[in-house]
């Protein structure tokens, strides 16, 4: 197989974008606090839903939790628990990354988003 035709033709179905922030120290007037740090910034990506929404009602909330999975570009440094928003259109959803898994041509990583209805 050849990677490389193969990661284009993936590539060119990441009609998304993913903007990944993680935990990090950052030293602010000589004092190290840690802050969400924007790592990368409207990088190309596709979502793929892996599950549908399933509810848990209680008496004050009803949670609604989604998975969904994530197709990125291998070279894309993305670790378990960054924050990543996705943009699809002008919808944007916020979501917490599970282990990437990677491949020659692509990475894939399970997310998953949480909110209440």
């Amino acid at each position: 197989m050849n990677i490389r035709r193969y990661r284009l033709a993936l590539e060119r179905t990441y009609t998304d974008r993913v903007t990944v922030q993680r935990i990090e120290k950052v030293k602010v007037n000589g004092e190290t606090k840690q802050r969400l740090v924007t790592v990368h910034e409207q990088q190309p990506c596709r979502l793929s839903q892996k599950a549908l929404g399933t509810n848990g009602q209680t008496e004050s909330v009803n949670r609604i939790a989604y998975e969904t999975k994530l197709f990125a570009a291998p070279e894309l440094e993305i670790r378990q628990g960054d924050t990543l928003t996705v943009t699809r259109g002008k919808l944007n959803r916020t979501y917490t990354a599970g282990e990437p898994f990677l491949y020659e041509s692509h990475q894939e990583i399970s997310i998953q988003r949480k909110e209440n209805a």
